[in-house]
């Protein structure tokens, strides 16, 4: 199972700009995962199942591929389904300057529940973050973040730092680094597309 789920990510080399702000040599196209949603039946299958020992009660996955792998994830545990949408926001500084927010009548859906964040592919982890940070603003009780793939070591900083379960069909080595430490621009090595 864990090389047919790093068999299927699109991966890139090169010197790219990660969501959260990091540099880091590693970029996979994730929107190319659903060009052929037959492919990934069975990774959902298998996910789903190692979520079930969690017990959660909805299932919520941050836009835009997350919450796709989330959505298919939710009906093998006979769950709801819930999503976050990003939100950019120019006034935070630094690193993980985006925001992720459930809307509006799916805010009080979550309110005191067992939730497991379902994400496709999670590097240094702004989308389950950000994803994290509204559920518990919500009153949601997040249990587990799952995706179908780990890059590095930051998904499991934050699930041990938050006391979740962290599941994930691959984990990947990669190294990411914040613009001021990273060896790609003392290079000068120009930022990818």
């Amino acid at each position: 199972m864990r090389d047919r789920a790093a068999g299927l990510l699109p991966i890139r080399k090169g010197h790219f700009r990660l969501e959260s702000g990091h540099h880091s040599d590693t970029w996979i196209d994730l929107e190319l995962l659903f060009l052929h949603p037959e492919k990934l039946r069975s990774l959902v299958t298998k996910l789903a199942s190692r979520l079930r020992s969690y017990k959660p009660e909805i299932v919520c996955g941050p836009l835009v591929e997350g919450a796709f792998v989330a959505l298919l994830v939710a009906p093998k545990l006979r769950l709801p389904f819930t999503y976050a949408e990003r939100v950019s926001d120019d006034t935070m500084g630094g690193l993980f300057t985006v925001r992720y927010r459930l809307p509006g009548a799916l805010r009080q859906a979550v309110q005191g529940k067992r939730v497991a964040i379902v994400n496709d592919v999670i590097n240094a982890g702004s989308a389950v973050r950000g994803t994290f940070t509204d559920l518990v603003a919500c009153g949601a009780k997040p249990v587990a973040v799952a995706a179908l793939a780990v890059l590095g070591g930051k998904a499991a900083e934050f699930a041990n730092a938050n006391q979740l379960a962290l599941e994930a069909l691959t984990m990947l080595s990669n190294e990411s680094w914040i613009p001021e430490s990273c060896p790609l621009c003392s290079q000068g090595i120009p930022l990818s597309n």
